[in-house]
């Protein structure tokens, strides 16, 4: 019987970010929004990802292939490390979090030649789903999760890791991907198109790849 599935988008994006991967799920799955991850926040919300890990604790009612894109990726780890009981396995799509490159510019380059491949017709797709989430929230919970060691975190999980990135994705880059998995002793993936937004762009290779997750007995 195979595992269901708890997906928690990137920063700033709603649960339609998902629609062109769940469309092809045959299992039980929800789209969990955070605040700065499809939700507003309010100015008392503690956005780093280690407090937006323990909201999500709250609604992930079994044991479950965790599922995070982009920052979303440090959020599900988070939850990973303090609860391993919950977790059926790891899938990160793109993620982020590497301590060296926190620095804005870094990041802007980053994020433009990963924006320059994507399809124009994203951008009708995207900007509800920031606008929903407010650009105010989307700024505190990047620089919350800027500053997120992910490769010192992640060495402490204990369940299986598969990772994902597209071929010209500047924010989660072939090296980095690679080093993840190393940590874990996972699998790293490199889908030949697409950029940063797999979820959007490759929905079929990134619903194979949550099935697999999915399916996988203890120890396979």
């Amino acid at each position: 019987m195979s595992a269901p599935v708890v997906l928690v988008p990137g920063l700033g994006l709603g649960p339609e970010s998902y629609a062109p991967t769940v469309e092809h799920l045959s299992l039980p799955y929800q789209v969990v929004t955070l605040p700065g991850y499809g939700e507003p926040a309010d100015d008392r919300d503690d956005l780093h990802p280690g407090a937006l890990a323990a909201r999500l604790e709250q609604k992930v009612r079994e044991r479950s292939v965790l599922v995070g894109h982009s920052a979303g990726a440090q959020i599900v780890v988070e939850l990973a490390v303090a609860h391993p009981e919950l977790v059926h396995a790891l899938v990160l799509i793109a993620p982020t979090g590497d301590a060296g490159t926190v620095t804005w510019p870094t990041l802007a380059m980053r994020w433009l030649e990963s924006t320059l491949p994507e399809t124009p017709r994203l951008i009708p797709v995207l900007a509800p789903q920031y606008a929903r989430t407010t650009f105010r929230a989307i700024a505190r919970a990047a620089e919350a999760c800027r500053r997120h060691d992910m490769a010192g975190v992640i060495t402490r999980v204990q369940a299986p890791v598969i990772i994902v990135r597209c071929r010209y994705d500047h924010l989660s880059p072939a090296d980095w991907v690679l080093r993840l998995a190393e940590l874990t002793h996972g699998e790293a993936r490199t889908l030949e198109t697409g950029s940063h937004m797999p979820v959007l762009t490759n929905g079929p290779e990134v619903a194979a790849l949550i099935q697999r997750a999915a399916a996988a007995r203890p120890g396979d």
